[in-house]
């Protein structure tokens, strides 16, 4: 399968999500909007993967890429390609499928729990979150998943698109690279957490990654 994603700043990548395509003999390219970006014709990849990102959906006058970014991911949608989006991706989804986007009451940065609907996980586990928006349900979309800071954390648009506003593809690696970038975020609150605590939680994403790969396995059948 020839997945092809869209990476929005040098620390946030695909993390776990690389490590599942290279289990599958999948090939990889990307659009990096923080270097010289192209982006591909429909029939040139399969599915397609929204990453995160320090900047909002609606940052178009210090990032026009954006209008380009959301026209392609309508694209993709109605081409019927698999198409998951992660924090911001999951952010720029909710905003081309006309839902609005906003900042959340409250930042979330740490790990978390999350509550699911059944669909992703029969159980609720605790994810990494790092993200100050948050956004309505699309119409016509499924609401997966929920924590205490933030009622839309997951939902599927139709039944091969998906976001998750939270990142179950961390890893070590991804986590450093985050705290390193976006340190300055961590100013403790509630839902924030400090570096410590963000490093002590990454046990947690030897469960978090099951449900990914479980979700991505999903996605792959209608390639």
């Amino acid at each position: 399968m020839r997945i092809h994603y869209l990476q929005h700043v040098p620390f946030e990548g695909l993390a776990a999500i690389a490590d599942w395509a290279k289990q599958h003999s999948h090939t990889l390219t990307a659009t990096r909007w923080y270097e010289t970006p192209t982006l591909p014709q429909q029939q040139d990849f399969d599915m397609l993967i929204i990453m995160g990102g320090p900047m909002g959906i609606y940052d178009e006058a210090d990032y026009p890429w954006l209008r380009d970014e959301k026209t392609f991911i309508r694209q993709s949608i109605d081409a019927g390609k698999p198409v998951l989006g992660v924090c911001l991706g999951s952010q720029l989804l909710a905003d081309v499928l006309g839902a609005k986007v906003y900042p959340n009451k409250h930042k979330e940065i740490g790990w978390f729990p999350v509550q699911f609907d059944g669909e992703l996980s029969g159980e609720d586990l605790v994810a990494c979150h790092w993200h100050g928006d948050t956004f309505n349900l699309p119409e016509g979309a499924v609401h997966l998943a929920q924590s205490a800071a933030c009622k839309n954390q997951a939902y599927r648009y139709g039944d091969r698109v998906y976001g998750l506003q939270f990142h179950l593809e961390m890893t070590p690696a991804a986590l450093e690279g985050m705290i390193a970038a976006c340190g300055k975020e961590l100013v403790k609150a509630e839902w924030v957490q400090d570096e410590e605590e963000l490093r002590q939680g990454i046990h947690y994403a030897e469960a978090t990654r099951m449900v990914l790969f479980s979700l991505l396995d999903r996605l792959e059948k209608f390639v």
